[in-house]
This record gives structure tokens, C-alpha cells and sequence, in this order.
């Protein structure tokens, strides 16, 4: 305290040195600080320069450290956030900062998260966790979308969808309802930002893994919501409903449903059997709405028009008996085909991938080989194509009439194989992992002494 112009007392007194000793560091302090002179001007000048310099400080300092912990890289310097931060990096999000999207506008939101993010500090020192996932409380906001985008738009950048924006967003539906993977892609969902693969986030990886069709809207989130909708729901009021699942409370709901199956004499795999036979038949019902094949009174029509502006039937689907006679092309075009019919693309959930295979594979697509094999297992898993296929066709007939006349549909190889489609050759083994037939009908049934040819095919 020599700057406010006190002597120092003498250590050689006893006496000081004694009193010093029993008085506290703080209580000294404020006893010389009172001791002051606050008439002279000088000593009031002298606190005005100490307060000012020590507010430079702290707030200079304070935000020194919101502005380095605000940045990408700082979110980077933390290895658990490699598959983050390099999805990051490979969108189209990459020129604006992490806490845009993340942290509400507002500098009290700012300091708020900031407090709240200690926790991530804690979890890094004392444990990594297996999977990054996005919290309810965390889940971004149309207040921070609304910053740069406008919701006055009526049609998507490509000319294609017919989405009211901005009438979603007056009913309260969050903009991460659909583009949920407009940044990092989905990986959460796809389960490839666990701790055991972190290690191959890399910038050039990222532009393996970063595919377009987990960049954009996927069009089973349209579908579910407008379906649920159509059930008198609204199901973007759940937070959970637009934030990725946490693993662990996954895992801990599928151990209390285990618990319930086993007390009500059901097992685990009848279950999952029986929830999977549900959600294949809701699946296909939403195809059937889609097409036209099935027409009820909903708000929200499922018809492929009422999204699509612009919808691309090829030329050889408008040819008549495309219905009956599509099997050749889809022999030599099954690549083209699964492009518009492929169960993905109907339903909001998004299968777990393994990164090393993907990495493998890269963004290039293998080049498709006329295979009857792979049409068949595609015919009879696919639920667009066993919306059709596992109706009776009608060039079947009455059953007695087509059981003694069908061996003319069957003579050559290529004829036997569309008949193969729908029909097993062999009785189907209880253990097979081969795709089930639409159809119980198998041909040795009847043939039991065997075929001809005995080719099979």
C-alpha cells in the first residue's frame, strides 16, 4: 500500500512484527485501506486509475476468453470432437462460428451456456464419453436459423418441394425437424461418432462420410410427421422428438422392455419380431397412400404431389402393362430403380453404419451387373415392391385353372426367374437367412419328383 504515500512500519518492533502476525492478510488490507487519506485528491485519483486498470482486466480478460472458447478451433482442441468438428468443416455451414447455431442469440444466453458448459470441462477431464449426442436443452433453435435464413420461401432451392416455411414455423415446428443433418450429417444417428472410431475423423475422411442424403431433408421425416399429423398429433411439442436419441437412455428403456416382456411371459424376440411386423405393414400402408392405391379423408394428403412440384415418372412406367411386365427392366436397371424405391427414403429412421466400411467404399458407387438374385431378395424385402408383390397378380386366375396351365409361363430360365420373385423352388428352411418369399407356395410342393431340366435358377 506504499502507493498511497504510508510508511511502512519497522520490522525491527517487536511489537508490530508480533500484531502483524496474529491479523489476517485481507483484514491488514482493509485496515490500511481505510487508513487512507480520501480528502487528498491525489489518493482519489490514484483508486481511479487502480479501479480502471483492474476493470481493463477482468473485462478484457473475461472477454478474451468468451471470444477463444466461442471459436471452431477451440471446439477442436478437445479430440472427442473430431467427428464434429469435421463434418463441420466439410458443410456448408463452415464460414460461420459454432456458437451461432448452438447458443441463442443474446449475451446473456451466451454467458449462460458458458456456466452450463463446465460440465463439458468436467466430463473431459474425468472421462470421455462413449458418444457425443446433442441434449434437449441444447437442441437449436429457429431463433438462431431465422439470423441469416428468411422463412418467407415457398419452394426449396432446387425448384422440387412445395414447403410453406414459413407456415411451419408459425405452427412451431422447429427448422431441425427436417434439416436436422444440415451440419454434421447425422452422425450420431448413424453411430459413427463413437470414442472407438474417433481416430478417423479426419478433413479428408469427413468428405467420404459427409453424404448429401444425411445433408438434406430426408423425406421419412417428412412423411412420420404429416402421418402423425393425419392421427391428430403434433409431435414436434417433444423436444425429444428433433434431437438425436441418447444411447444410454436408449439402452436403459431396452433393458426395462426386456424386464417387461420376461414378466408377461413374452420373449424379447417375439417382441422385437412383432414390433418390426408393425413397422414394415406402416410402412407400406404410407407407400400405398403415396401412389394413389389407397385414398382416405386426411388433413394432410400423402400423395407424392402434394410436396413434389416437379415429379419425374420415367417414359417406359407410362407404357401399358408396365404394371405386369416391369420385371426385365428392373433386372437391367435395379440401380436406377432403388433410387425412387427403397425403404430408406420412407421412413424417418436412419440405420446404424460401420465406418471403416464406408471409408472403404468412399462416395464411389459400384457399378450394377444384371443380377436375378439381388432383384429377387430387393422384390420381396423391399416394402415398395411387396406392396404389389404380395397381392395375387391377375394373370393368375382362378387357382385350378392356373395350377394346370402355368407350365407355359415357366419354360425357359428367364420366364421361371420372375416366377421365382414371389416363389420359393425349395421347401424354405426355418433357419435360412435368405429373404422370405411373399408367398408360402413353393414349387416342390407339387413337383416332388423334381423338374425336367432340373436346373435351378
Amino acid at each position: 500500500m506504499a502507493i498511497w504515500g504510508k510508511k511502512k512500519p519497522k520490522d525491527t518492533d517487536p511489537e508490530t512484527r508480533e500484531d502483524r502476525k496474529k491479523v489476517g492478510l485481507i483484514r491488514r488490507l482493509w485496515q490500511k485501506f481505510r487508513a487512507i487519506d480520501w480528502k487528498n485528491p491525489v489518493n482519489r485519483w490514484k483508486l481511479l486509475f487502480v479501479s480502471l486498470v483492474g476493470c481493463i482486466v477482468i473485462f478484457g480478460g473475461g472477454y478474451g476468453v468468451l471470444s477463444l472458447t466461442n471459436s471452431p478451433s477451440f471446439c477442436a482442441s478437445c479430440h472427442e470432437m473430431a467427428p464434429e468438428y469435421s463434418t463441420y468443416t466439410a458443410s456448408a455451414h463452415n464460414n460461420i462460428s459454432c456458437v451461432q447455431c448452438h447458443i441463442k442469440p443474446g449475451f446473456v444466453n451466451m454467458v449462460t451456456h458458458k456456466m452450463k458448459s463446465m460440465k463439458e470441462v468436467y466430463y473431459h477431464v474425468t472421462g470421455v464419453p462413449e458418444q457425443i449426442v446433442q441434449t434437449e436443452e441444447e437442441a437449436v433453435s429457429n431463433e438462431n436459423c431465422l439470423q441469416c435464413h428468411s422463412k418467407n420461401r415457398l419452394v426449396t432451392a432446387s425448384g422440387d418441394l412445395k414447403v410453406n416455411h414459413k407456415g411451419h414455423i408459425e405452427e412451431g415446428i422447429p427448422c431441425i425437424s427436417c434439416h436436422a443433418g444440415v451440419v454434421h450429417a447425422k452422425i450420431v444417428t448413424r453411430g459413427i461418432n463413437t470414442e472407438d472410431v474417433r481416430g478417423h475423423w479426419t478433413k479428408e475422411n469427413a468428405e467420404k462420410l459427409v453424404e448429401k442424403k444425411y445433408l438434406r431433408p430426408n423425406m421419412g421425416s417428412c412423411i412420420d410427421c404429416h402421418d402423425k399429423v393425419n392421427n391428430g398429433e403434433k409431435p414436434w411439442e417433444d423436444v425429444a422428438y428433433n434431437v438425436p436419441p441418447n444411447p444410454e437412455e436408449v439402452e436403459k428403456k431396452l433393458e426395462e422392455k426386456a424386464t417387461e416382456t420376461t414378466n408377461e411371459g413374452v420373449t424379447t424376440e417375439e417382441k422385437e419380431a412383432e414390433a418390426l411386423a408393425a413397422h414394415d405393414q406402416k410402412t407400406q400402408e404410407i407407400i400405398l397412400q403415396a401412389i394413389g392405391k389407397q385414398q382416405k379423408d386426411v388433413k394432410l394428403s400423402m400423395a407424392c404431389e402434394t410436396c413434389h412440384k416437379k415429379i419425374k415418372v420415367p417414359k417406359n412406367h407410362k407404357v401399358e402393362g408396365w404394371a405386369g411386365n416391369h420385371g426385365g427392366d428392373a433386372i437391367q436397371q435395379l440401380d436406377k430403380c432403388v433410387n425412387c424405391h427403397q425403404d430408406s427414403k420412407w421412413v424417418r429412421e436412419i440405420p446404424k453404419e460401420d465406418i471403416m466400411s464406408l471409408l472403404k467404399m468412399g462416395n464411389q458407387k459400384e457399378k450394377y451387373v444384371p443380377n436375378m438374385t439381388l432383384v429377387k431378395d430387393q422384390a420381396r424385402t423391399n416394402k415398395f415392391c411387396s406392396a404389389c408383390h404380395a397381392d395375387r397378380p391377375e394373370s393368375h386366375g382362378e387357382s385350378n385353372q392356373w395350377l394346370t396351365g402355368h407350365a407355359d409361363k415357366a419354360k425357359t430360365s428367364d420366364m421361371k426367374a420372375e416366377c421365382f420373385v414371389c416363389h420359393d423352388r425349395d421347401k424354405p428352411k426355418a433357419d435360412s437367412t435368405d429373404a422370405k418369399a411373399p408367398t408360402d407356395v413353393y414349387c416342390q410342393y407339387c413337383h416332388r419328383t423334381g423338374f425336367k431340366d432340373d436346373v435351378k435358377n
